[in-house]
């Protein structure tokens, strides 16, 4: 009689036989509507983006975690999570084991204290959502959003997990594969990150631009009227100049000739490229600090910018200010 007759471990099953089972349970998940989304890890690294691996990172940094975490990376290696899927607040998934054992994780919403803090903390500093996705921030900004305590990433305490596996351990290495798992579907979707904490990640970004519209902390600045021109460059129209009442209307003028000016020449708003970037500014001839005083983001934001390796995807206000130096960069020229 074996030990699990007992009531002991259940008897070890090849990873093959084991991937078999989980493959047609997962077949059989599909037919009946379920978005099956497996964790699908090449080599031994189990993440690599800045957000994946800051996540496996900061819960391997706390003690209770650093002890039992590594129980479950072999598993996440080998494909065991054969479903992961990721919603505000909790993460669902199916590891296979001995059997097929289900496990259900929910992440603790950030505080409003903390949100708050952190754009705050960020406002103005992050150029795109480009370059916030891909963690290509500042170093300020990167220690910002990645403090052990105050940070995006949960404390342990905030995180609660259950597995319908017979081990009694508070986390087993099915919980702890399932916690690798998300390490590596930040590294394509790092989104997720701010799902799970349910914060909107657009809004470190718009802070910025709010700032820059409401003029000040205090009721009196944010009741200040925007002159004209200023509200032109926000909100990217032309605005009519007040009627005049009638009892101050100017007498029309018969005798003189009026000389009507030539329209300006409207310019196609810039095409933002790492490419068309560069160009713009060496032909303002401007350092990157200068360039990025001029566009109102920091030198990080101008230095991603130009190296990007792929499309850019800037914020309304970089767009507007980019427009601007175009501008300048054309009437310098003729």
């Amino acid at each position: 009689m074996s030990r699990y007759d007992y009531g002991g471990w259940q008897p070890y099953v090849p990873v093959a036989q084991r991937r078999a089972t989980a493959l047609l349970m997962m077949k059989e998940l599909t037919k009946k509507g379920r978005n099956i989304q497996p964790v699908e890890i090449s080599g031994r690294i189990i993440a690599r983006s800045f957000w994946g691996k800051g996540w496996c990172e900061h819960l391997e940094s706390f003690g209770d975690y650093r002890n039992r975490l590594p129980r479950g990376r072999t598993y996440a290696r080998n494909g065991s999570v054969c479903h992961l899927g990721l919603k505000k607040g909790s993460a669902e998934a199916y590891v296979s084991g001995s059997e097929i054992y289900a496990i259900e994780i929910t992440v603790d919403p950030l505080s409003k204290p903390k949100w708050n803090s952190l754009k705050k903390q960020c406002s103005g500093k992050i150029g795109s959502l480009f370059e916030l996705l891909q963690g290509q921030l500042s170093d300020e900004v990167m220690g910002v959003v990645t403090h052990k305590k105050n940070g995006l990433f949960p404390l342990p305490g905030e995180i609660s997990y259950h597995c319908s596996c017979p081990d009694g351990a508070s986390m087993c290495k099915h919980i702890a594969a399932v916690i690798y798992g998300i390490g590596a579907r930040l590294d394509d979707q790092p989104e997720l990150l701010f799902l799970l904490r349910g914060v909107e990640h657009q809004e470190l970004i718009d802070t910025a631009a709010t700032a820059n519209i409401t003029g000040g902390k205090s009721r009196q600045n944010r009741r200040r009227t925007i002159a004209s021109d200023s509200l032109a460059d926000v909100f990217g129209v032309e605005l009519d100049e007040t009627p005049e009442t009638p009892s101050r209307r100017r007498p029309k003028k018969t005798a003189e000739k009026v000389v009507k000016k030539a329209p300006k020449k409207k310019i196609a708003p810039f095409k933002p490229t790492p490419r068309t970037i560069t160009q713009l500014r060496k032909k303002l001839k401007m350092t990157r600090a200068e360039f990025a005083q001029a566009a109102s983001v920091s030198s990080q934001s101008i230095k991603n910018w130009e190296e990007a390796t792929a499309s850019l995807s800037l914020q309304p206000k970089s767009q507007s200010a980019l427009n601007r130096l175009h501008q300048k960069a054309k009437d310098l020229k003729s």
